[in-house]
């Protein structure tokens, strides 16, 4: 596994200067070349590397201006590449020798619906598939396998999942810590920037003004509404935690009580005023507020332990070996 895995890591380093110094033929030959066998099917590097594509280049524009962290996220798209192809191919021989049948019309049914949702038109599927050098016979095979593969995950895997309620129960009585919430207030927020030329006395004036007709018995929200300039609608932050906010504005925000205004407070970027609606002292969130959300961490536990068990009995009793 660590060969295989080496290899591809280089592939990526590698190929550039391959193919100019080789020529396409060395390049091609090396994108052909074995990455895994499973069964009597082979993965090829050619597979892994266009897998992992869209992974790969994902991670190069996020982490383009740290090598190390991409290098890191590289190796992990390859580990995650070469164990998704090997297990889909195991998953197709499952299918092949367990008496299994798959109509062609359903076939052809999930073609028509990618044609309408992705392609408009056949035309279109055709002109698309010609700038990918891919065949049409080599596009619907890859739609059989993807249903194939969906269905056979759906009948080992998430069917008949079902997490009890005494589950949910024992898993929240031991993991309290993830459901700890700090103090919390229910806050609006109203902000007036400067202006991007310098000069902070025309937003000055208007904090000052709007805060008036706040106390004058304007409403906050309808204010937040006409004059807020962040992206929060009607300056509504809803429940925040202390940490959530910048330390200049946290540490106003928490001293008021439930109802209270905030004095206009000046800052490098303008001009903020803040209302606390409610306050939440810290707690620890209630089982029925959690209920949902953790079923569904469970299940999602739960599957991988199953999809595991299942991969785990495939590759037992089929032959896999990575190059």
């Amino acid at each position: 596994m660590t060969r295989i895995f080496f290899t591809l890591g280089l592939a990526f380093t590698l190929l550039m200067p391959l193919a100019s110094r080789c020529g396409a033929q060395e390049s091609s030959r090396f994108l052909n070349g074995i990455a895994a066998i499973v069964n009597d099917d082979v993965v090829t590097v050619l597979e892994v590397m266009t897998y992992i594509g869209p992974s790969l280049e994902m991670a190069e524009r996020q982490y383009f201006d740290r090598p190390q962290v991409f290098a890191q996220k590289r190796q992990e798209a390859l580990e995650d590449g070469i164990n998704q192809l090997v297990e889909r191919q195991l998953i197709l021989h499952d299918f092949k020798t367990g008496g299994y049948n798959l109509p062609e019309s359903i076939i052809d049914e999930e073609i028509a619906r990618e044609v309408r949702e992705r392609f408009g038109d056949r035309v279109t599927l055709t002109k698309t598939l010609q700038a990918q050098g891919m065949t049409y016979e080599k596009f619907r095979t890859q739609t059989r396998d993807r249903i194939i593969v969906e269905a056979m995950r759906s009948k080992n895997v998430s069917s008949g999942i079902i997490i009890s309620p005494h589950k949910i129960e024992v898993f929240y009585a031991t993991n309290q810590t993830q459901f700890a919430l700090e103090d919390q207030a229910k806050l609006r927020m109203i902000q007036i920037k400067n202006p991007a030329n310098g000069g902070a006395e025309a937003a000055r004036k208007m904090a000052n003004e709007i805060a008036s007709k706040i106390k004058a018995g304007a409403s906050f929200a309808e204010m937040a509404n006409v004059y807020h300039e962040g992206s929060q609608k009607g300056g509504d932050w809803g429940w925040v935690e202390k940490s959530v906010l910048r330390k200049e504005l946290a540490d106003v925000a928490f001293k008021l009580k439930a109802g209270e205004m905030s004095d206009v407070l000046e800052t490098t970027d303008g001009f903020y005023l803040m209302l606390v609606e409610e306050r939440r002292m810290a707690h620890v969130r209630p089982l029925a507020e959690v209920r949902e959300e953790l079923e569904k961490v469970l299940v999602v536990q739960e599957r991988a332990r199953v999809q595991k068990k299942w991969i785990d009995r495939l590759k037992g009793k089929s032959f896999v070996r990575y190059y």
